[in-house]
């Protein structure tokens, strides 16, 4: 399925990175295990892991958090807001199962770093309802997926080619603006040499909202036949920069995440749980959250505000390009906002 760029839409004026996603920073891996069956319960539902450093448990990364409407959960915020750091990967996954990719993510730590018997751990995830199209009344994610997730993300790291989006891992049974929708990701780079990426988990919004590079195409097209009969809830967005950010400056790069939302046609509904993050990798803390060097701040952070309400806007629009039409539950179906009808509108604009 084609991304944005790909059908010749562009978003903003900055150039996105080689692979226009968050394996264009260093060092970061995503990965995704994706749960898709139709017996004895319908599945559309996975788990998603953004891996911000391999080494983040000793040498935890500045990291920020902003909400924007807080109908949802991310665990790992709290810590991020009082301390400034994280530690671990961040996953994302649906709703019911967040307990399950948080014991495995716990365990996932254990394993790799013996220190964290000693100081616990407290591992970013975070959720999105995806019950229009997957059956929750089972728990279908296993520790088995969020460990092959997470050995996703390690394998991933300085890939030159695009992650997989739409459809995936979380993402699979998300719906969005009254589309498919699930995992986006887009990058950008700054004049000053940094990368800025956003990697979104959309399941928000209504179709009538919806605009595409300017376009009103929500106002424009018919009523869907199948569509959620209220607002889909919620999107977690993970913002992550080379730049030497820390945690205060993380906060604001995070609650920029809502304007490239507005864009797309976020309203933030009521029952939206609209939740950011960001997280700097060019510089690292030790364990007493000491920062190994002086961080940018003020107005030298301009340019990296821009890059995410940029990537953002477009992490949406790929995220909902590349995922096919689904079937779900009930028969219910999220249609592929890549239609003819769609390509029509955008050719004509």
């Amino acid at each position: 399925m084609p991304r944005a760029r790909d059908l010749g839409v562009r978003i903003g004026v900055l150039p996105p990175g080689p692979t226009n996603s968050v394996l264009d920073v260093a060092g970061v891996g995503l990965g995704h295990a994706t749960v898709w069956r139709d017996d004895p319960l319908v599945a559309r539902t996975g788990v998603t892991c953004l891996l911000l450093a391999e080494d983040a448990y000793r040498r935890p990364v500045p990291a920020g958090g902003a909400v924007l409407n807080g109908a949802g959960e991310c665990t790992g915020f709290l810590t991020a807001a009082e301390w400034a750091t994280a530690e671990t990967p961040a996953y994302l996954t649906s709703t019911m199962q967040l307990g399950r990719v948080y014991d495995a993510a716990c365990q996932i730590e254990l394993e790799r770093d013996g220190h964290v018997a000693d100081e616990v751990v407290i591992p970013v995830v975070g959720e999105c309802d995806d019950s229009f199209l997957n059956d929750c009344r089972r728990m279908h994610v296993t520790a088995e997926d969020v460990v092959a997730a997470h050995a996703a993300a390690l394998a991933s790291r300085g890939s030159s080619v695009p992650p997989q989006e739409g459809a995936v891992g979380a993402g699979a049974g998300m719906s969005c603006l009254g589309f498919k929708g699930g995992i986006g990701t887009s990058s950008r780079l700054t004049a000053e040499g940094h990368t800025v990426a956003v990697l979104l988990l959309t399941n928000f919004g209504a179709r009538e909202d919806l605009v595409v590079a300017g376009v009103p195409v929500g106002r424009l097209l018919p009523a869907a036949p199948s569509a959620p009969d209220r607002p889909a809830g919620s999107c977690i967005g993970l913002v992550v920069t080379d730049a030497p950010v820390d945690g205060a400056s993380c906060a604001r790069l995070a609650r920029r995440v809502g304007i490239g939302l507005g864009r797309a046609g976020s309203v933030a509904h009521h029952g939206s749980g609209e939740i950011f993050l960001a997280f700097g990798t060019g510089l690292r803390l030790d364990r007493d959250q000491r920062l190994s060097a002086a961080p940018l701040t003020g107005r030298a952070i301009d340019p990296l505000f821009a890059a995410v309400a940029e990537a953002t806007e477009e992490a949406v629009l790929n995220s909902m390009f590349t995922a096919p039409t689904t079937v779900g539950r009930d028969g219910n179906t999220s249609e592929s906002l890549h239609s003819p009808d769609v390509l029509a509108l955008l050719e004509a604009r």
